[in-house]
């Protein structure tokens, strides 16, 4: 039995009319001999009537009313009634649908309501409905406790309903349509020339997710790479054959795959030379760690420490750097730009030609940090869109 999960986000059933879309999708998947398991998000985005975040705007921002377990339950919502909808859609198709919450499709996770971990997936009742010619509709962002709770996986979860049901099916592959054609080689409303990617490494595409490309949740990447299951991401409104995310990558001849960026990012520095010295400094990255503070793009030098956090956390940093009557210099309005590509590896130069491209732009270089496959710049935000292109440019993206 060939299986493909088809997992469809917000704007691809946000209006009839794309809706209609989704079953043609579905239906052409039944076509080329495959058993659909289909899996959506909430409809639309906030705003939209029944979308997750609208649904939350209807409680006060009063967290101390409601324990995490009742967020998750109206959280689940948006996708229940998504999935009913589109149900009814592939049903006046002339198609059998059946709609499975996030537990009754087996996913069962822990009790961290809110980003909870999937412990396990039982598909014997996704192969049932299957066996009984029904297409299993799925509610995407959502699993349950072993004790019968209702939980939610994270923002972006429902792209791991879609791999993790992949994987546990043995699926063929999994599709993630959304509103692009597929992961671009840089953002489309930064550089005019960015086309579409056709084959990307898992590896490769967890580090454009995880540097801020929204094109899928990086734990989605986790359980398709665990898997080993090939994953598409497609438009639901276009017939583009999209990119296709593997585990390996066929060899196009570029060193570089493709740019991407995170903004709101604050640099900080603390000197030895201004603080003495100080055990407070050496202790620092663990210190920050048991206050939940996140933390990269670090540096650690014998006369002094240099890192990045998410601008939102600046204060609450001030606060306990301040109360460890450290000093320290800030530079707040940052960009974190990455250059991504596994056939960097092993090849010198890739971080001369990056400094260069910037430098021939009067592009100040504030922090960098390299991995085998990718390389971070700090720059000032307003030097993003300027610096992109020219890397863009720099290695004829």
């Amino acid at each position: 039995m060939k299986l493909l999960v088809q997992k469809f986000g917000g704007t691809s059933v946000a209006t009839q009319q794309r809706r209609e879309l989704v079953a043609d999708k579905v239906i052409d998947a039944i076509k080329r001999g495959y058993k659909p398991v289909v899996v959506v998000s909430a409809i639309g985005r906030k705003g939209d009537p029944y979308a997750t975040d609208t649904l939350l705007s209807l409680l006060s921002n009063d967290k101390n009313y409601l324990e995490k377990r009742e967020y998750d339950i109206i959280m689940a919502c948006g996708e229940i009634i998504s999935c009913v909808v589109m149900a009814e859609v592939l049903t006046k198709r002339g198609l059998k649908a059946r709609v499975l919450l996030g537990g009754q499709a087996g996913i069962i996770t822990n009790d961290e309501f809110g980003n909870a971990e999937i412990l396990k997936v039982d598909t014997s009742k996704i192969l049932t409905i299957i066996e009984e010619g029904y297409i299993p509709v799925v509610a995407g962002f959502q699993g349950m406790t072993q004790s019968g709770e209702i939980t939610t996986l994270g923002r972006g979860g429902s792209d791991i309903t879609g791999t993790v049901l992949g994987a546990a099916l043995k699926a063929e592959a999994v599709e993630i349509y959304t509103d692009v054609d597929g992961i671009m080689t840089a953002d489309p409303r930064i550089v005019d020339d960015a086309h579409l990617i056709e084959k990307i490494s898992y590896n490769e595409v967890f580090q454009f997710a995880d540097q801020g490309a929204k094109v899928i949740h990086p734990r989605a990447v986790e359980y398709a790479m665990k898997g080993n299951i090939p994953v598409y991401i497609k438009n639901t409104m276009s017939n583009s054959k999209g990119t296709l995310i593997t585990s390996s990558r066929e060899n196009v001849g570029k060193i570089i795959t493709g740019i991407t960026h995170m903004a709101s990012r604050t640099q900080i520095t603390i000197s030895f030379e201004q603080n003495d010295y100080d055990t407070a400094i050496d202790d620092i990255f663990e210190i920050l760690a048991k206050n939940k503070i996140s933390i990269d793009l670090i540096n650690v030098f014998p006369e002094y420490r240099v890192f990045t956090i998410d601008s939102k956390q600046v204060e609450t940093v001030k606060n306990i750097l301040d109360t460890l009557k450290l000093k320290y210099s800030i530079v707040q309005n940052c960009s974190k730009i990455a250059v991504i590509g596994n056939g960097m590896r092993g090849i010198p130069g890739v971080m001369a030609k990056i400094l260069k491209a910037l430098r021939d732009k009067n592009i100040k270089v504030l922090q960098t940090a390299d991995s085998h496959t990718t390389i971070w710049c700090l720059v000032k935000e307003e030097d993003t869109n300027i610096a992109i292109q020219a890397l863009h440019d720099a290695f004829q993206l």
